[in-house]
């Protein structure tokens, strides 16, 4: 998890209020995450236990992050995922604040899968400060997200979801990747995203353990981290 946290900082997914956590190994009904903190400088000491109704575990003193309900209404109500990031990455933001689709148009943003809808705080909660930072919107975010890969914030970021943190960590440059390519596209034509048959194949590539080993492999190395 400390790898993760520095590997999507270096890659620009993360900024100093993103956050990438993971279910417990031993324990599913809680989870790891670091206490607030700037991703960049993250350390295992950092690391803190949660309830899935965001309660720490222990006598912990440090202050968790405020939107820590997130993952936790997520684990509750998707068995399947284990490791979940929320982020700013900037070329993803005008896309939450239009009709543009995110639909993967190349191969290797496959990983968002078909559907990347978007939740809306205003339809629920009217004006608040943006900040998902209470069980009552992580769980109306997580119904938005549903059963797919990444969901949008509108004028806040984005959610992405995976069965491990090697995947997660694939999906959330596969959204940041793939949202520059379509907005240069529409500067000279129509968006043309591929096919369900493509994305459910691609995808599936792309998410087996060689790939995903592969990819780590590149991202620890570029993140200064080669042989950890």
């Amino acid at each position: 998890m400390v790898l993760a946290n520095r590997i999507l900082s270096h890659e620009g997914i993360i900024d100093s209020f993103g956050h990438v956590n993971v279910r417990h190994p031993l324990h599913k009904d809680r989870y790891l995450l670091s206490r607030s903190r700037s991703p960049a400088n993250l350390t295992r000491g950092d690391i803190m236990e949660f309830t899935q109704d965001g309660e720490k575990i222990g006598d912990d003193p440090r202050s968790p992050y405020k939107e820590r309900h997130i993952h936790g209404a997520i684990y509750k109500d998707r068995p399947d995922v284990n490791a979940v990031t929320h982020h700013h990455a900037r070329p993803i933001i005008p896309f939450t604040m239009n009709k543009v689709s995110l639909r993967p148009m190349f191969h290797m943003a496959a990983v968002i899968r078909k559907e990347i809808p978007t939740w809306d705080s205003q339809d629920e909660f009217g004006d608040t400060h943006m900040l998902l930072d209470s069980m009552e919107m992580g769980h109306s975010l997580s119904k938005v997200l549903g059963q797919n890969s990444v969901a949008l914030l509108r004028g806040h970021g984005c959610v992405c979801v995976a069965q491990n943190l090697n995947a997660v960590c694939l999906v959330s440059m596969g959204a940041r990747d793939n949202a520059e390519p379509v907005h240069q596209t529409m500067q000279i034509g129509e968006v043309t995203a591929l096919t369900d048959g493509e994305i459910d194949m691609a995808s599936e590539l792309l998410l087996n353990d060689m790939a995903l080993a592969r990819a780590w492999d590149y991202w620890i190395a570029r993140a200064g981290f080669a042989g950890l």
